[in-house]
């Protein structure tokens, strides 16, 4: 496993320093990016295939997995890339603060960490396709809505696996593999 510790400046004035931890795991180097105090996971990219397509899924928030471990979220996100015929994931979130229960997420004072939004823009940039998956957590602080509408003013088109009944991309945890990315129109 290799690590570095980096200054980070996505487009600020102040310096953000990160971890940035890579692994390989079977076919697939992994990198995690990670706040220098550990309590944001702000990126975790798989790629099995360099010369494949490569899919971003932005969901609600990082729980347990790792550059080395997958958590079931993480596995079913690396398992639908695959199926679809993606060279790679990268999982981002609307919230970084790794924790298990969004009921946890939503008692934090800064559940979106500082450097959030620019890896979530980043990923933008290196996904040829992009999924929304936050659920309906999404709309704490009116986080999900903020988010859509900066990855909407990218110009990139939007996907989902679903929409809940108050129009919440789907989180991915509890969707079946045969459920195919449908473009998310505004």
């Amino acid at each position: 496993m290799r690590e570095a510790r980096l200054e980070y400046r996505p487009g600020r004035s102040r310096t953000a320093a990160m971890i940035i931890r890579s692994h390989t795991k079977g076919d697939a180097p992994s990198t995690a990016v990670y706040s220098d105090c550990e309590t944001y996971r702000y990126s975790l990219t798989r790629v099995w295939d360099p010369e494949g397509q490569r899919v971003l899924f932005v969901m609600l928030n990082p729980s347990t997995a790792t550059e080395v471990q997958n958590d079931p979220t993480i596995e079913r996100c690396e398992r639908r890339a695959r199926a679809l015929g993606f060279g790679g994931f990268r999982a981002a979130n609307i919230f970084a603060c790794r924790v298990t229960d969004p009921r946890e997420m939503r008692r934090l004072d800064e559940p979106e960490g500082s450097e959030n939004m620019a890896a979530i823009l980043e990923g933008m940039a290196w996904a040829d396709t992009v999924i929304c998956a936050w659920g309906t957590h999404g709309e704490h602080r009116g986080q999900g809505a903020r988010v859509e509408e900066a990855l909407r003013a990218t110009g990139k088109q939007l996907h989902h696996l679903g929409l809940s009944k108050a129009g919440h991309p789907k989180h991915p945890l509890y969707i079946a593999y045969s459920q195919q990315p449908q473009l998310w129109r505004e």
